[in-house]
This record gives structure tokens, C-alpha cells and sequence, in this order.
């Protein structure tokens, strides 16, 4: 029993009997019950596993894009919650018993000339520049700005420009707009976040 130089020795009992490589792999294979080629190659089974990987590597990719795109999504919602309590505050924060109408701080602080009404504008402006960061296009921040210095003009006038503030409510107006363009309900403000 000896076994030729390029042949693999297989032994049985005390023999060697000598099988090439590819013989050896072909009875392990089939007594397996699997069906390889005869030149069994360990690095086919690389493709398989780089196609593993990369299933994962997709699954964990699009598991952290969407953790990212819930993550901007509150911090959105958080923002803009801020944005209309401000707004809410200034415009609708107190209703006149046993009507619908509302009114706020913007209608109160109207009441001192001049001060009031300026005060007024630097908390439409602080929406307006809270807005810009969120990425509110120029055109829509030109009519918010509008809204404001509308507001800060006519609500100068004594006593008109009060009743003027109950009714054109330019913050409340404001942060509609930041709703409509993120699409975003007033609803949606009012939900808790899920955890």
C-alpha cells in the first residue's frame, strides 16, 4: 500500500490506498448528501457570505436611517410645540368668558403705546428667525414678515389697534404657515410622543 506522490492517502484499517484530492472530496461529499464539483473550493462559499453581510449591512442601514428620520421628526415636532406656545401665548392664550373670542398677550401689551406694540414684533421676529433655521423658504418668511409689521403698525393705533390684534391673530397666522409647509396638523402638536 503505498500511496503515489501526487495522491492523497485515505486510510482504512492499517492501509493507505491512494485517492487523488478530488476523490476524497467527492465521497466526503457524497456521504454527506450534498452535491459539490470535484474541485471543492472553500472560497466559493466567500460570495455567500459577502451577500450575508451586505443583506445585513442594507438591513441595518435602512434600521438606521429610519431611527435618524424619527429622530429629525420629533426633534421637528418639539420645535414647532415651542414655536406655537409662543404663538399661543401671544394670541390666544386667554377667551373672554361665555364667547369664542380669544385674545393674548399681544392685545395686552398693545395697551402701553409704543412699547407694547414693539415687544409684540420682537416675539413675531424670534418666530420668524426660529423659522428660517427650520428651513422655511425666503418667500414664505417675506409674508410672515409682512404679517408682523402689519400687526406692529395698525396695532400702534389706540384702541383699534387692540381690537385689531383680537382679530388678525399675525403669530397664530405665522405658525400656520410653518405648519402647512412642514405638513404638519396643529393635531399633531397636541399628541404625546411614543416611546
Amino acid at each position: 500500500c503505498n500511496p503515489r506522490a501526487e495522491s492523497l492517502p485515505f486510510s482504512v484499517g492499517a492501509c493507505s490506498i491512494p485517492m487523488s484530492s478530488s476523490h476524497v472530496v467527492s465521497r466526503i461529499n457524497s456521504t454527506a448528501g450534498y452535491w459539490f464539483p470535484d474541485r471543492w473550493n472553500p472560497m466559493a462559499f466567500v460570495p455567500l457570505l459577502e451577500v450575508g453581510l451586505k443583506a445585513k449591512e442594507q438591513e441595518t442601514g435602512m434600521a438606521g436611517r429610519m431611527d435618524d428620520q424619527d429622530f429629525e421628526r420629533t426633534e421637528l415636532l418639539r420645535r414647532l410645540r415651542r414655536l406655537s406656545g409662543a404663538a399661543r401665548l401671544m394670541d390666544s392664550a386667554l377667551r373672554i368668558p361665555g364667547t369664542n373670542i380669544r385674545f393674548g398677550a399681544d392685545s395686552l401689551m398693545g395697551l402701553v403705546p409704543g412699547i407694547g406694540d414693539a415687544s409684540g414684533a420682537l416675539v413675531g421676529f424670534a418666530i420668524i428667525y426660529e423659522a428660517r433655521r427650520l428651513g422655511v423658504p425666503t418667500h414664505k418668511l417675506g409674508r410672515m414678515a409682512g404679517n408682523v409689521a402689519l400687526d406692529a403698525v395698525v396695532g400702534s393705533v389706540p384702541l383699534l389697534g387692540d381690537l385689531f390684534d383680537v382679530y388678525f391673530k399675525a403669530h397664530n397666522r405665522n405658525i400656520g404657515m410653518i405648519l402647512d409647509h412642514f405638513g404638519v396638523d396643529r393635531s399633531d402638536l397636541d399628541r404625546p410622543q411614543r416611546r
